[in-house]
């Protein structure tokens, strides 16, 4: 994409440390701690009310902290908003476009504040926009208004850049076209804050994951980390024909459990080792049960949220 910056990388692109912030009685965020290195992506995920959007606004310069730190490329956000403001890109979920405005011309407005952009005809086709260059942003579907709203974060050429649900209303391919876009930006060495609800998106495109309730950090990581220490130890078998799972507990011996699942699924739920996919193996052969499948497995991302917030992703 011709975007790195030369610019140092001696300060984290985002650096929070104790933000709290308070709404009259409401403590939307508590003591929260926050780190994304240079030229990395850190989704934020959390259920609905959980402090990520007080979070966000704060490093964007919006909100000013009750307590605690917040540095954004090494300067404070709301002090230096100013010398920040050329620095970074934002993209608001709703667009925050006129209503009136052709998509064109928000485009080239956003590319006018930046005495380098790049090319808005080269973002419009990169994004798939071309068609509607003349087109009022009312007028166009939430899809087109959403990928609008981020050629207008991107156009810039930011260090740092703020997405809220960028592939939200999006279809199967225009998403993976986002997600194409987001991987090119890490790869020239911009940073990117991340929220969204989707959590295969999370998985798929950050470095690091932060979950947050109740204003809190309640896990962060990789993807893998999060999946790999919250989860159950569990080994899913399949056979060919159906068995009572109370059999197979009884020979696997204390400190295990057996859950039928539908057909011929069962998931034995202990420690799971090679010893254990031996047993299991030889418990099969030993009834004459064909085993089709007999799997290590563990928790996905998503069930690694709710087990942290007792929340749907979508609250």
């Amino acid at each position: 994409m011709g975007y790195v910056h030369p610019v140092s990388a001696s300060s984290p692109a985002v650096e929070i440390r104790g933000l709290r912030k308070q709404f009259g009685e409401v403590t939307a965020v508590d003591g929260l701690d926050l780190l994304l290195p240079r030229g990395e992506i850190l989704a934020l995920l959390g259920p609905n009310g959980a402090g990520k959007t007080t979070t966000v606004e704060a490093c964007e310069g919006f909100l000013r902290p009750d307590a605690g730190q917040v540095r954004v490329l090494g300067l404070d956000p709301t002090a230096d908003n100013d010398r920040l403001r050329a620095r970074i890109g934002v993209m608001l979920q709703g667009g925050g476009a006129y209503p009136g405005a052709k998509a064109g011309e928000m485009l080239a407005l956003c590319a006018a504040y930046s005495a380098d952009p790049l090319d808005p005809d080269w973002l419009l086709d990169m994004l798939g926009l071309r068609e509607n260059v003349r087109t009022p942003y009312r007028r166009l579907s939430g899809g087109q208004q959403q990928r609008l709203a981020l050629a207008c974060a991107l156009v810039g050429r930011p260090e740092l850049v703020f997405l809220d649900e960028p592939t939200a209303g999006l279809d199967a391919h225009a998403r993976i076209l986002v997600w194409e876009l987001i991987s090119a930006l890490r790869a020239d060495g911009v940073s990117v804050l991340l929220t969204t609800h989707l959590l295969d998106e999370a998985e798929q495109l950050a470095d690091q994951i932060v979950i947050i309730d109740h204003g809190a950090v309640v896990a962060s990581g990789t993807p893998a980390d999060l999946t790999g220490a919250h989860s159950q130890d569990r080994l899913r078998l399949v056979t060919a024909t159906a068995f009572e799972a109370s059999d197979l507990a009884a020979a696997l011996g204390p400190g295990y459990r057996c859950e039928r699942g539908t057909g011929g699924a069962c998931t034995v739920i202990g420690a799971v080792t090679p010893q254990l996919i031996a047993e299991v193996a030889a418990w099969c052969a030993a009834h004459d049960i064909l085993a089709t499948e007999i799997t290590a497995a563990q928790l996905s991302l998503e069930e690694v949220f709710l087990n942290l917030t007792g929340a749907e992703v979508r609250a």
